[in-house]
């Protein structure tokens, strides 16, 4: 496929280097001017995340108790105080770094089953990330999955954006459960946080899969660049923990992407207009006589 803003640009290289890959949130199209706003980075400045507040605010309180002898002492010396606080403001990023590996491991996973290749022995012998690949395959085998695609950059060139999604994929047993035809296509993600009875799966992931259902186009391995392939206006999170699994269903039709659009604007406002917003304080001016009130 070639866009009118692809028409006349020089030839991008050959095989995966035709990919766009993600860098400081956009997506440069090889061998064009083309330039597409990543979609994880539409959501996080664009969508509000009140949730995150609380989870970082507990972090640091489940930190601090862990660890209050070492606090209390090092609190005793500056050096080591500055060094304490520091740790102790940064456990939301380390939480994140851990759940990013441990995302990383599915990814992987997920990677050799659409090459139908072994699992990697380290992600099995893993006391971490183990019990996570358990939980996934036993929702590949349960459900009865079968993976289309996984890590496909996806994009719409008419609305600005482009995203990776996890994956696409059919299974008999999620058609029966959503009451459509057994061959439907379906996008999903993968989620590993919270706890399996609470919490870990969040409205925003509708909106991202949203978008991934409405893009234009998809990217092959090879690079060739083709029309997103149709799939279901309900997507599939999988919410995944060392102790188990939940397959959630999550709305991703055309009103959850007119959602995301809008999500997509106030994050352009962040970015540019937001900038200019705010003026430099008004100094109190010398008013000649005679002025108009």
């Amino acid at each position: 496929m070639t866009t009118t803003a692809q028409a006349g640009a020089s030839a991008p290289a050959a095989g995966p280097d035709r990919i766009p890959r993600p860098s400081q949130g956009w997506y440069r199209v090889p061998g064009t001017d083309i330039k597409l706003r990543r979609v994880t980075t539409i959501l996080s400045q664009g969508f509000p995340k009140p949730q995150l507040v609380f989870w970082a605010a507990n972090l640091t309180a489940q930190d601090a108790f862990a660890t209050l002898p070492k606090l209390v002492a090092a609190s005793l010396r500056p050096a080591d105080r500055e060094e304490a606080y520091d740790w102790l403001r940064k456990g939301h990023i380390r939480k994140k770094n851990e759940r990013a590996e441990i995302g990383g491991a599915v990814h992987d996973v997920i990677e050799a089953h659409v090459l139908g290749q072994p699992v990697p022995e380290s992600f099995l012998t893993d006391d971490e990330i183990a019990p996570f690949v358990d939980q996934f395959l036993r929702f590949v085998d349960e459900w009865e999955i079968t993976f289309e695609a996984s890590e496909m950059v996806v994009g719409n060139l008419t609305d600005g954006w482009a995203g990776t999604l996890d994956y696409l994929f059919r299974s008999p047993r999620v058609a029966a459960a959503l009451k459509v035809p057994v061959t439907t296509l379906f996008v999903g993600d993968t989620k590993t946080g919270g706890e399996l009875d609470e919490k870990g799966v969040y409205p925003e992931a509708g909106a991202q899969m949203a978008a991934y259902r409405r893009a234009e186009v998809a990217w092959l391995r090879d690079g060739t660049q083709m029309p997103m392939p149709k799939v279901h206006d309900v997507g599939i999170v999988l919410h995944l923990r060392p102790e188990g699994y939940r397959p959630m269903p999550l709305k991703c039709g055309d009103d959850v992407y007119e959602a995301f659009r809008h999500v997509q604007a106030l994050a352009e406002f962040q970015r540019v207009l937001s900038k200019s917003v705010v003026g430099a304080p008004l100094t109190l001016p010398d008013l000649a006589e005679g002025t108009a009130a």
